[in-house]
């Protein structure tokens, strides 16, 4: 898959901001937020390297990206409980609405006849999930959690950023160009 050179700038200073703001919530936040925002990383990372089509894993990489994978999203559960834990409702809310959009993306990237067939719920229900997280975004500047707006909105453009992959790649698996 062909990616514009503008769009590779664009990723790379995403998952610098990313890796800024893990720093962030390191210095800043509560060691829950500092565990959900690398787990979270590694994860997009991950699936980065999968959608982007530019990595083909052979031998012990394989099993080690599997290894990576579960780790990475055992420490995402472990923070979306603690969030819990904690009474830490938004965030709490927030953790479980970003499981729910992975498990679309993964659903999206392993069986895409699937969501082909089911097109229309599958984007309705992408489209309630990535509103409902947009709103947290403004709760949380609206009651001048700033970090946790930054974090948010800086999230749902990373995910864009991987959608973007995506949806490259099944244009590229329907025939369609990708880039004209």
């Amino acid at each position: 898959m062909r990616v514009l050179p503008e769009f590779r700038h664009f990723k790379a200073m995403v998952f610098a901001l990313l890796a800024a703001n893990l720093i962030l919530f390191h210095l800043f936040g509560t060691a829950t937020q500092t565990l959900d925002t690398a787990a979270w990383l590694v994860l997009l990372v991950l699936f980065e390297l999968e959608t982007a089509g530019r990595v083909r894993l052979a031998g012990w990489r394989q099993p080690a990206l599997r290894v990576a994978r579960l780790c990475a999203g055992a420490a995402v559960l472990a923070a979306a409980v603690g969030y819990a834990l904690e009474t830490a409702w938004l965030d709490t809310v927030n953790a479980w609405l970003w499981l729910a959009v992975v498990v679309l993306l993964e659903a999206e990237v392993r069986f895409p006849l699937l969501v082909d067939r089911r097109r229309t719920a599958f984007v309705a229900a992408t489209g309630v999930i990535y509103g409902a997280l947009f709103v947290l975004v403004i709760v949380w500047a609206w009651r001048g959690d700033w970090l946790d707006a930054w974090d948010a909105l800086l999230w749902l453009v990373a995910f864009f950023a991987i959608e973007m992959n995506v949806l490259g790649a099944e244009r590229e698996r329907n025939g369609y160009p990708v880039h004209p």
